[in-house]
C-alpha cells in the first residue's frame, strides 16, 4: 500500500468505525426535527449491540431498526461475507461484482434502519454443507481474528448471533458464523489472544452473547428473553417493523422485497454465554453517561438540551450544543466520547441547516490530472458561522478563507487541485490484491472490517461558531440533473488513465479457425496514446501482438481489433493485455455497476481474456432461449456458432416453436416467468412433435407450474457443493455421454463454485438418470440430470450449474451442454 493510500485511510479510519449514516446522499446531511429529537435522545445513550451473521441478507432488520431508532443503541451488523457466491435476480453480476452490489444493498439497508455495517475478509465461495468445510476454506484463524478485530474496535455491550452456535443453520457459512461469534466473545477479551491487534485496540469483553432464536420451541420460550419490536414511533410515523421492511427490501438482487408488518412482533433471545440476564438483554449494563469517568455532567447537559429543544427552531439549541462539542473535543482517546462527538457534529449541522457540498465538474479523473472543485456552504439560520479553511488532506492542498456565512446566502469557492501521480484508483479495497478461494487479501490490518472505501477524495471544512472550531469531513461528489429523476449524485472516482475492456472475457474457439477479438479502450484523461502489448501462450498466434493507440478526448473510446489463432489441440490459456503509456504500464478493465437504489460503483479487474480451444462436434443451429432470472448462456452458445433467439412472452405465445432445433429455459425461469404457466402445454407439445426441451435449475418454492416435464418429477434442495467431487456415469453408454462428443471424467475438471443445485429427488420411471455424485460423506445424488423421450422428442432436466461453468469457459461443460442440445438428432445419426 503506498503512502498516499495510507494517508487516506488514516483520515477516514476513525470515521468508518463510528459513522452512523453510511450513505453519501446530500439530502441525508440535514435531519428534520423528528430525526433531530431522536438523535439528541440517542446522544444520551451509551449502549451498543453487534449482530453477527454470514451473508448480506442474514441480518434481522426488525432488530436493527428497534435497537437503533427505538432503544437508541449503537447497533451494527457484521456479515462474514459480501455474498460473492450468491445469485442475482436483477442483473448479470456475479462473483466480485455481485459482492460489490450486495455490499451497497447492505449500506442502503443500514441507512434506513440506522445501523452500521462491517465485514470480515471471508469470501462467499458458494453453498457449504458444513461449518468445518467453511472454516477450512476460509482459514478459521483468519476469520476469527477479523471477528475479534471488529469486536475490539466496535466494543459491543451485547453480541447477538443470527444462527445457533453448534446448531444447524441450513448452510455451513451460517453455523460457522455463530461458532466464530461465540469463540470471539471470549477471545476478544483475552490479551494473550491475537496480541498483534493490541497495537491499535484494547481487549474487549462484551457482557453477554445471545442467539436470536427465530423458531423457538415452547420449552425454549420459557428460558428466552422476549422483546416486542413492533412498537410504533410517533415521531417517525412508522413502526420499527415498517422501517424493517423498507430496509429488508434493499436486498433487491436476492428478491427479498417484503411488505410492511404492522402490529406486535416478538423477537426471542436464547442465552449463549456471559453474565445471565433475566428481563432484558441489557440487564445490568449502564447505558448512561455515568458509565465513563466524569460523564455524569455530560449527561446532565444533554438532558438540559433535550428539555429546551424547540422542534420549531432547532437552531436555538446551537449555543449549548457547540459548548458540549468543545467539552467532548477536549477529552482525547475516550471511546464513547469519540463516538458521540461525531453524532454531535451531525446534530449541530442539522440544527443550523448547514448545507455543505464539494462538487467536481466531472465524475472522475486519473492520477496526474487537474480537477476543478466547487465547494458551497449555506448557513440557513441566523447562527453566527464563519468558514475558516477548506482542506484536501490527501492531496496536501488547502485554502484559508476567513469569511462569515450570511444567513441563507450561499458561499462558494472554486479550487483547482492536481491529483498526485501515485494516487490510488477507486478500487474496492478488498479487491486490490489477489485473493484465495476463501479469503480476500487485505494488507493493511486497519482496513479490515470497513464496509467500503469511504471517500476517494475527502474534503475537510473548518468552521467557527462563536470562535469555537468545528471540523467536518465530506466526500467529493459529482452532481448532475436527470430530466426524469432530477438532482443526482455519484461519488467522485479516481480511474486509470486508460482501460481496456475485451468484448468477451472468455473467448471460445470451437474449431481451428482464426477468430477476431475486440478491445474497447476508454480514456479517463485527454490525449492518451501508447501501445497495447498482448502476451499469451506461445502455442497461440496473436496478430498483431503490439498495437499503437491514440485517444484525443477524455472518455473517448477506441476499438482495437486483432486476431487469435488457436493451436490444433485443445488448450486453455490467458491473454494478458498491457497498455504502455509513456513508460507506465496499465492493465485494468473498467466495470461500472449502476442501479437506481445504490450509488454508482466502479471496479477495475485485470484486463485479460481466457482463451479456450475446444475439440467440439455439434449439430443443430437454431436455439430458442427462455430467459429466467438472468444468465450468460445465450452469449456462450452464440460463441460456438448457434443462432440463439431470446423468447420473450410474446414470442412464446405467438411463434411456431417447431422452427427451433432446441429450446432451453434459463435458470429459475419457472420461478420468474409467469407466462410459463400458460405456455408450458405448448412447450410440451413442441417436445411431443419432435423438439428438444432443456430445463435448467429452478427452486421448488414459487414455481409457476408443477408440470415442468412431460412426466412427474419433484425438485428438492439437494445439491453438490464441492466442485472437485467425483462424478459417476450412471449410464455410460447413454447418448448424452457419447453423442456428438465423447464425455470423460476429465470433462469435470476445473469446475467452479459447485457441481449443481436443486436436483430432483423423485421422478417418474420414464426418466433415465445419466450422472450421479455427492459431497464428501454424503449419499449419492442421481437426480441432477434426467432424460426422457416424449413422443418424437426429448426432454432433459439438468440442475448442474451450467450457468457458472459456460461463462467461465470450462471445456467439458461445453461438450456436455452441446450433447444435450444435440439429443434430438441422435437417432438419425446412430442409424447410419
Amino acid at each position: 500500500m503506498n503512502n498516499i493510500y495510507k494517508k487516506i485511510f488514516t483520515i477516514i479510519l476513525f470515521i468508518s468505525f463510528i459513522l452512523i449514516d453510511p450513505t453519501f446522499s446530500q439530502s441525508n446531511q440535514i435531519k428534520n426535527s423528528a430525526e433531530l429529537q431522536l438523535a439528541l435522545e440517542k446522544l444520551n445513550v451509551l449502549g451498543s449491540v453487534l449482530y453477527i451473521g454470514a451473508h448480506p441478507d442474514d441480518e434481522n432488520t426488525n432488530l436493527m431498526a428497534f435497537w437503533s431508532k427505538g432503544k437508541k443503541y449503537r447497533a451494527a451488523y457484521l456479515s462474514l461475507t459480501r455474498g460473492d457466491g450468491g445469485q442475482n435476480l436483477i442483473g448479470s453480476e456475479k462473483g466480485n461484482e455481485i459482492g460489490i452490489l450486495r455490499t451497497q444493498e447492505l449500506l442502503q439497508a443500514r441507512s434506513i434502519d440506522g445501523g452500521e455495517q462491517y465485514f470480515t475478509r471471508a469470501i462467499d465461495f458458494g453453498f457449504s454443507k458444513s461449518p468445518e468445510e467453511s472454516l477450512d476454506i476460509w482459514g478459521k484463524e483468519n476469520i476469527l481474528a477479523d471477528v475479534v478485530w471488529v469486536i475490539r474496535k466496535f466494543r459491543p455491550d451485547i453480541i447477538v448471533t443470527r444462527f445457533q452456535p453448534g446448531g444447524n443453520g441450513g448452510h455451513g457459512h451460517h453455523t460457522a458464523s455463530a461458532a466464530l461469534a461465540r469463540e470471539a466473545f471470549s477471545t476478544a477479551a483475552d490479551s494473550k489472544k491475537i496480541p498483534e491487534q493490541l497495537k491499535y485496540v484494547q481487549p474487549w469483553q462484551a457482557k453477554r452473547i445471545f442467539w436470536n432464536n427465530f423458531r423457538p420451541t415452547q420449552e425454549e420460550l420459557k428460558n428466552s428473553i422476549n422483546v416486542d419490536v413492533g412498537e410504533y414511533n410517533e415521531l417517525l410515523g412508522k413502526s420499527y417493523t415498517e422501517l424493517s421492511s423498507e430496509s429488508r427490501s434493499m436486498h433487491k438482487s436476492q428478491g427479498f422485497g417484503v411488505s410492511a408488518f404492522r402490529g406486535s412482533r416478538i423477537e426471542n433471545f436464547t442465552y449463549v454465554d456471559g453474565d445471565k440476564a433475566i428481563k432484558d438483554i441489557f440487564d445490568g449494563i449502564n447505558t448512561s453517561w455515568d458509565r465513563i469517568n466524569n460523564g455524569t455532567a455530560i449527561g446532565k447537559k444533554i438532558n438540559d438540551i433535550l428539555k429546551t429543544f424547540n422542534p420549531q427552531k432547532p437552531s436555538a439549541s446551537l449555543n449549548k450544543l457547540v459548548e458540549l462539542y468543545v467539552e467532548l473535543n477536549s477529552r482525547k482517546n475516550e471511546y464513547w466520547v469519540d463516538v458521540k462527538k461525531q453524532e454531535l457534529l451531525n446534530i449541530i449541522q442539522s440544527c443550523a441547516g448547514l448545507w455543505m457540498e464539494a462538487i467536481a465538474l466531472d465524475y472522475s479523473a486519473a492520477p496526474g490530472d487537474v480537477i476543478n472543485i466547487n465547494t458551497t456552504l449555506v448557513n440557513r439560520t441566523a447562527a453566527n458561522f464563519r468558514i475558516e479553511k477548506i482542506e484536501f488532506p490527501t492531496i496536501s492542498a488547502d485554502t484559508v478563507i476567513n469569511n462569515n456565512l450570511g444567513t441563507n446566502q450561499p458561499f462558494s469557492i472554486n479550487t483547482r487541485i492536481t491529483i498526485p501521480n501515485s494516487y490510488p484508483i477507486s478500487q474496492p479495497y478488498w479487491l486490490t490484491n489477489n485473493s484465495t478461494k476463501g479469503l480476500f487479501t487485505v494488507l493493511d490490518r486497519q482496513m479490515i472490517g470497513a464496509a467500503e472505501n469511504l471517500f476517494s477524495i475527502p474534503v475537510k471544512i473548518s468552521l467557527s461558531y462563536n470562535s469555537k472550531i468545528l471540523d467536518f469531513t465530506i466526500p467529493l461528489l459529482y452532481r448532475w440533473n436527470d430530466k426524469v429523476e432530477g438532482e443526482q449524485y455519484r461519488p467522485f472516482e479516481i480511474r486509470p488513465p486508460v482501460t481496456a475492456n475485451p468484448n468477451k472475457y472468455v473467448s471460445i474457439f470451437p474449431d481451428d479457425k482464426t477468430k477476431e477479438i475486440q478491445l474497447k479502450l476508454k480514456s479517463s484523461s485527454p490525449n492518451i496514446s501508447g501501445e497495447i502489448h498482448l502476451h499469451t501462450d506461445a502455442n497461440w498466434n496473436i496478430s498483431p501482438s503490439v498495437i499503437p493507440f491514440s485517444i484525443k478526448n477524455k472518455y473517448g473510446e477506441q476499438t482495437i481489433k486483432f486476431s487469435a489463432t488457436p493451436p490444433k489441440n485443445a488448450s486453455v490459456t490467458y491473454l494478458k493485455i498491457e497498455l504502455n503509456v509513456k513508460g507506465n504500464v496499465y492493465n485494468k478493465s473498467l466495470i461500472e455497476i449502476s442501479y437506481p437504489y445504490i450509488k454508482t460503483q466502479v471496479y477495475f479487474p485485470e484486463s485479460e481474456i481466457k482463451l479456450v480451444k475446444l475439440g467440439l462436434n455439434k449439430f443443430n443451429n437454431n436455439i430458442g432461449y427462455v430467459m429466467g432470472s438472468g444468465d450468460e448462456i445465450p452469449d456462450c452458445l452464440r460463441d460456438i456458432g448457434y443462432d440463439v433467439t431470446l423468447l420473450n412472452d410474446e414470442l412464446l405465445d405467438g411463434t411456431d416453436l417447431s422452427n427451433y432445433d432446441a429450446i432451453i429455459t434459463g435458470i429459475r425461469a419457472y420461478n420468474t416467468r409467469e407466462r410459463l404457466k400458460y405456455d408450458q402445454p405448448k412447450l410440451l407439445e413442441y417436445v411431443k412433435n419432435g423438439g428438444t426441451l432443456i430445463v435448467q435449475y429452478n427452486v421448488s418454492s414459487g414455481l409457476q407450474t408443477e408440470n415442468i416435464g412431460p412426466y412427474p418429477f419433484k425438485l428438492s434442495n439437494d445439491r453438490i457443493t464441492v466442485e472437485e467431487s467425483p462424478v459417476n456415469f450412471v449410464n455410460p453408454d447413454h447418448q448424452l455421454l457419447n453423442f456428438p462428443n465423447k464425455i470423460s471424467q476429465n470433462d469435470f475438471d476445473n469446475w467452479i463454485q459447485e457441481r449443481g443445485l436443486y436436483f430432483s429427488n423423485q421422478w417418474d420411471d420414464k426418466y433415465i438418470t445419466i450422472l450421479s455424485g455427492h459431497d464428501p460423506g454424503e449419499k449419492d445424488l442421481p437426480g441432477g440430470m434426467l432424460f426422457a423421450n416424449y413422443g418424437k422428442g426429448v426432454f432433459i432436466f439438468s440442475g448442474y450449474s451450467w450457468f457458472r461453468q459456460l461463462p467461465a469457459g470450462i471445456p467439458g461443460a461445453y461438450k456436455i451442454f452441446v450433447n444435450m442440445i444435440s439429443a434430438g438428432r441422435y437417432n438419425e445419426h446412430s442409424s447410419k
